[in-house]
C-alpha cells in the first residue's frame, strides 16, 4: 500500500477576480466568501505547504458582453509563472459570433479550453442555465461544431439530469477532449440520487475523449464527513480510472464549506490505496497532461 500523497500539484480549476472591478454580474450583493477578492495573494496563502506547480483559470462568470477582457485581467496579473499557467476561457458557443469568439481565444497561448455551463436543476434556484437541452439546440451546435475545429477542450459543467443526453454530444465530437466538471455535480446526496449520478457517469466513461475533475465536492454536502466526500472521490476514480481522473480545488468557492488543505487532506487519504504513480497522475499528470501544463 502506498502512502499519502506528498509530491506535486496541478490544480486544474480555480478562479481569480477582483470584486472592485464589478465585472462579475453573479458576486454582485454577495457576502463571506464570495464577498471578498480573489489574487494570486490569496490562493498563495490558500495553498501554503503544498508543492503546487502549476495551475488552470477557469473562466468566471466575467460579464458576458466583453469575455475576453476577463483574458486580458489576467495577463497583467503579478503572479508566479506556474499560477493560472493556462486558462479556459468563456464563450457563449449560441451567440451569432462564436466562431469568431472562438478564433480569437484559441489564438491566446494560455487558452487551452472553453466553457459555456449548461448545468441544470429541476429547481430554478439552483440552476445555471435555463434551457436543460441547451446542448442539443441546432444554434449551440453549430457553435460547438467550431470549438471542435479549434482544437480546444471543453470544460462540461452538467447536472446527472443531463449525462444521457451529453453522451450524444461526446460521441458526435470524437476529436474533442471533455472534463467533466465538479464531480458532475452530485447535487441529490440521497441513496437513488447518488446511484443516478453514478449511471451517468458510467455512460460517460464509454467515450475515451472523457475525463473528470474531482473538485468542491462539499458542494453538494451542506454537513459533509471525509466519509461521504471519500465516497464521491472513490466512485469518480472507479468510474474513470487513474488515468481519467483529475483532482482540482475550485478555490475559492470551495471555501464555502470546507479549505484547500481540509480537500486535499481527504484526497490522500482517499487514494492511499493506489500507488505512487497512479496517485502522482491524479494530483498532477493527469491535468498537466489534459491542459498542456508541462511537468
Amino acid at each position: 500500500m502506498a502512502e499519502r500523497y506528498r509530491g506535486p500539484i496541478v490544480d486544474p480549476h480555480h478562479h481569480l477576480w477582483d470584486r472592485s472591478l464589478y465585472r462579475q454580474p453573479w458576486l454582485r450583493g454577495q457576502s463571506g466568501v464570495l464577498g471578498r477578492d480573489c489574487l494570486p495573494a490569496d490562493y498563495l496563502k490558500a495553498t501554503a505547504g503544498y508543492d503546487v506547480i502549476g495551475t488552470v483559470h477557469v473562466e468566471a462568470g466575467w460579464d458576458a458582453g466583453d469575455p475576453f477582457a476577463e483574458i486580458a485581467w489576467l495577463d497583467q496579473l503579478e503572479r508566479p509563472e506556474w499560477m493560472a499557467a493556462r486558462y479556459v476561457a468563456n464563450v457563449a458557443l449560441d451567440a451569432p459570433d462564436a466562431e469568431t469568439s472562438l478564433q480569437r481565444v484559441a489564438a491566446h497561448p494560455r487558452v487551452v479550453g472553453v466553457r459555456d455551463i449548461l448545468s441544470w436543476h429541476p429547481d430554478p434556484q439552483r440552476s445555471f442555465a435555463k434551457d436543460r437541452h441547451r446542448m442539443s439546440s441546432a444554434a449551440w451546435r453549430a457553435g460547438f461544431a467550431a470549438l471542435d475545429r479549434s482544437g480546444l477542450s471543453f470544460d462540461l459543467m452538467i447536472s446527472p439530469w443531463q449525462m444521457e443526453e451529453a453522451q450524444q454530444l461526446v460521441a458526435d465530437f470524437p476529436a474533442t477532449r471533455f472534463a467533466i466538471n465538479h464531480c458532475g455535480s452530485p447535487f441529490d446526496q440521497s441513496e437513488g440520487g447518488l446511484a443516478f449520478w453514478e449511471q451517468g457517469l458510467r455512460g460517460l466513461v464509454e467515450f475515451h475523449n472523457v475525463s473528470i475533475k474531482v473538485s468542491d465536492v462539499v458542494a453538494y454536502q451542506p454537513d459533509w464527513t471525509a466519509e461521504s466526500v471519500t465516497r464521491i472521490v472513490r466512485t469518480c476514480l472507479e468510474v474513470f480510472g487513474p488515468s481519467r481522473t483529475m483532482l482540482a480545488s475550485d478555490h475559492p468557492v470551495l471555501d464555502l464549506g470546507s479549505s484547500f488543505a481540509e480537500a486535499y487532506g481527504v484526497f490522500e487519504a482517499a487514494l492511499e490505496h493506489c500507488s505512487s504513480a497512479e496517485q502522482r497522475a491524479v494530483f498532477a499528470g493527469n491535468a498537466g497532461s489534459f491542459y498542456r501544463i508541462e511537468i
